[in-house]
């Protein structure tokens, strides 16, 4: 038992980082999945909607939960969330790029094509939060 409480809390950040990456990718499918498969949206249409959707239920419960920034402030807040959109902007492109070229013109499963770059985009989110919008400062 102490050697999985060891691995836990070496691994707590990544850990609780998958949870709420889990929870972010429920949100993500339940936008994208009514829209694309019950209305008929495109895929890369659906996506911006539900890319809307993730991107704020994951910036808060990054700052909560994952990276636990505990600074408030409207500037650190303002900050935090430009960084955060810019670098969820980058992976949602080469998300769209993906979607685009494998659903929307070669007519793959738009669904099995989400599912398998979202794969990526969570590790690239993930590196993203870590190293460019909620880094600690000396002394945290």
């Amino acid at each position: 038992m102490n050697k999985v409480r060891s691995l836990f809390t070496k691994y707590k950040d990544i850990l609780v980082y998958l949870f709420f990456g889990v929870l972010t990718s429920l949100v993500d499918f339940l936008v994208f999945i009514p829209l694309h498969k019950l209305l008929g949206v495109s895929a890369s249409v659906s996506n911006i909607a539900a890319w809307i959707a993730a991107v704020l239920f994951a910036f808060f419960t990054n700052k909560l939960f994952v990276f636990q920034s505990t600074n408030w402030s409207a500037e650190n807040l303002i900050k935090e969330f430009w960084r955060f959109t810019l670098c969820r902007v980058g992976t949602f492109l080469i998300e769209e790029v993906f979607l685009f070229i494998t659903a929307d013109l070669l007519s793959y499963d738009g669904l099995v094509m989400k599912l398998l770059i979202s794969v990526v985009v969570v590790v690239l989110n993930y590196i993203g939060s870590k190293l460019f919008v909620f880094r600690k400062k000396q002394g945290d």
